[in-house]
């Protein structure tokens, strides 16, 4: 028979882990909240961005910039993996650093030169782990990245980029589309390819006269808006794999405070149960001691 002690005991450390869980459930859903709202504004203002760059080719002017140019050699690469600080959030970064591992052996394979940099202490000890040095590490970035930090690493990887020094800047992250969806990502960053964006349907669905009037002159917004766009796409993957992370730590928070919940009920029912039987066995003993004594 169980001991209603233990079970008593075991039941009480099992309440206190479901206060931790809960509590990390809170914090992680009041976090999710700020991130997302910050994301969404950067989502917004990345797409007014790229309409720029579209507003520009229909201006007439062809869309040239070295940050949009294929080169025609890759000699040297670099890969970015974006991961959190700490744990308890289910297959977060364990599914962010297989994809990045993915991506490290299919650019070394083909690529001369590969650097690796992560953000986080997962993605760190992930790539230490295997062997791989990391060329630069990150760890001031969890829920609340600012543009002024990312911008720091956006202009060393342009400056980089400009000096034929980076060919090509792979990104792997935690991509934002739901509450309910969030997928790994691995985007190539550099060339912007991706900004040369109005295709033939969406020249038709839009009106053709633009609603701007460039000055001085649309190459010289274009020198600006091409690097800045860049800069707001990487801050964009800060974003996104801080939601996703916060999100996923509120999922599995809230998996092991349900999961509490129904292991305290069992062990509850066990308890009633021995203890009942124990109480049984003693009053069966004492009308043995007093048939006993007659």
């Amino acid at each position: 028979m169980a001991n209603p002690k233990e079970l008593d005991k075991r039941r009480k450390s099992i309440r206190n882990m479901r206060r931790i869980t809960r509590t990390m459930e809170l914090i992680a859903t009041a976090r999710f909240k700020k991130a997302m709202d910050r994301a969404s504004a950067a989502t917004a203002y990345t797409e007014r961005i790229t309409q720029l760059v579209s507003d520009l080719t229909k201006a007439g002017l062809e869309v040239s910039h070295p940050l949009l140019e294929q080169r025609e050699q890759t000699e040297n690469a670099k890969l970015l993996v974006l991961t959190g600080n700490r744990g308890f959030c289910g297959g977060f970064n364990g599914n962010l650093l297989r994809a990045g591992m993915s991506r490290w052996n299919d650019l070394t394979s083909s690529i001369p030169h590969v650097g690796a940099e992560a953000s986080g202490k997962k993605g760190i000890a992930g790539f230490g782990f295997q062997g791989i040095e990391l060329e630069e590490q990150f760890t001031q970035f969890e829920d609340k990245p600012t543009f002024d930090e990312v911008e720091v690493i956006a202009n060393r990887y342009l400056e980089d980029y400009l000096a034929g020094k980076l060919d090509r800047l792979d990104v792997v992250y935690m991509k934002f589309n739901s509450i309910a969806r969030q997928s790994v990502a691995v985007e190539t960053l550099l060339p912007l390819g991706s900004l040369q964006v109005a295709t033939e349907d969406e020249e038709e669905a839009s009106s053709s006269d633009t609603i701007y009037e460039f000055l001085p002159s649309p190459a010289s917004i274009l020198e600006e808006v091409v690097p800045t766009s860049f800069k707001v796409k990487l801050f964009k993957c800060f974003l996104d794999s801080a939601v996703s992370e916060q999100v996923a730590r509120m999922v599995a928070m809230k998996a092991a405070t349900d999961n509490a919940g129904d292991l305290i009920k069992e062990l509850s029912m066990r308890y009633n149960r021995a203890r009942q039987g124990r109480i049984t066995s003693e009053l069966m003993d004492l009308v043995g001691g007093v048939e006993a004594l007659k």
